[in-house]
Parts: structure tokens; C-alpha cells; sequence
């Protein structure tokens, strides 16, 4: 007598949540933290030195622990518009008084603080120094630990954010309009 061998029933080979390349399908997966937006303004203050540019920038410690240098920013307070935020918080935090000259752009990123996820848009400018000299002091958050001056072409080197580093590029390309 002949005994049919059991045979297993005919799968699928990709599971119904796998795409086509084998790896699971993105599926939305909805936030267990609640969402906030929040927006700043800052920007690339200018200063012609020994006939070049250079920009003041600031430094801070971030949450873990290690010093960042990046450009000045802050949230616009009451009615400002974001170029007056720009001008009042790049002040704030470096000592340099400007002019706008120029939108520069924004970016925005994603960060999670205090069982929140932060939407954060900065919006950037391209300021001319008017006045002022390097300073933390009047920094009222006190978020800058320090400030400096660096030439223009040795600020991809100093600052810490790759998007940062974009917008002082699209500065550079400005500059023979504006100085």
C-alpha cells in the first residue's frame, strides 16, 4: 500500500507586511510622544578683517555632555518678525550688533526633549557686523559658554552641524553682492 506523502501547504514566499526587496514594509507607526513645534531665527554675522571675512559663532554643551560650536540662534519673542529675532539673538549671544542683508534659508530637524518629539525650523540670515565686541554675558539663557571669531574659509573645520555648515555656504556665495 501506497501512502501519500503530507505536503505543506503552498506559503507565500514574502509575508504580508515584507515589500519587495524582502524587508519589512514601512508601516506608520504613530508617535507614543506628543509632537511640538517650535521655531528660531539666527544667522551668519559678518565682519571684513585684514580684508576677509570672518563670522562670529558660539559654543555650547549639548545634552550629552560635549561642546558644539554653532551658529547664533533663539526663538522670536512677542511680535518680532524672524529677521528681528535674528538680529536681537545673534547680539544676545555674541556681542555683535548687525544688519540683515540677506535671508539665507531655513532648516529643520527632529529632537526628542522631556517626553516630547521637537519639529525645530531655524530660520538663518546673512547679517553685516555693525558694532559690538565678542561677549556671552548678555546671553540670557546663558547657553553660549563661549564665542570667537573664525575666518570664513576655516568655518566648515569649526562648526558642528553639516545643515549649519550648508547655510555658511550659501553666505559665502552672497558675499560679492553684499560686501
Amino acid at each position: 500500500m501506497v501512502h501519500p506523502v503530507p505536503r505543506a501547504p503552498k506559503r507565500n514566499p514574502l509575508p504580508p507586511a515584507m515589500g519587495a526587496q524582502g524587508m519589512p514594509a514601512a508601516q506608520p507607526v504613530p508617535s507614543q510622544l506628543p509632537t511640538m513645534e517650535e521655531v528660531s531665527a539666527g544667522g551668519v554675522v559678518i565682519e571684513m578683517h585684514d580684508g576677509g571675512p570672518r563670522v562670529a559663532i558660539i559654543a555650547r554643551i549639548n545634552r550629552g555632555g560635549r561642546l558644539e560650536w554653532c551658529l547664533p540662534k533663539g526663538h522670536p519673542e512677542g511680535a518680532e518678525t524672524h529677521a528681528e529675532a535674528a538680529v536681537r539673538e545673534i547680539e544676545e549671544e555674541t556681542g555683535i550688533a548687525g544688519d540683515v542683508l540677506a535671508p539665507l534659508g531655513s532648516i529643520d530637524y527632529w529632537f526628542t526633549v522631556s517626553g516630547h518629539r521637537v519639529h525645530k525650523t531655524v530660520h538663518h540670515f546673512l547679517l553685516r557686523a555693525t558694532g559690538g565686541f565678542l561677549t556671552i554675558e548678555n546671553d540670557p539663557d546663558h547657553e553660549a559658554v563661549d564665542v570667537a571669531w573664525v575666518p570664513l574659509d576655516e568655518l566648515a573645520k569649526k562648526l558642528s552641524f553639516p545643515n549649519e555648515r550648508r547655510i555658511t555656504d550659501l553666505a559665502r556665495e552672497l558675499l560679492p553682492v553684499h560686501f
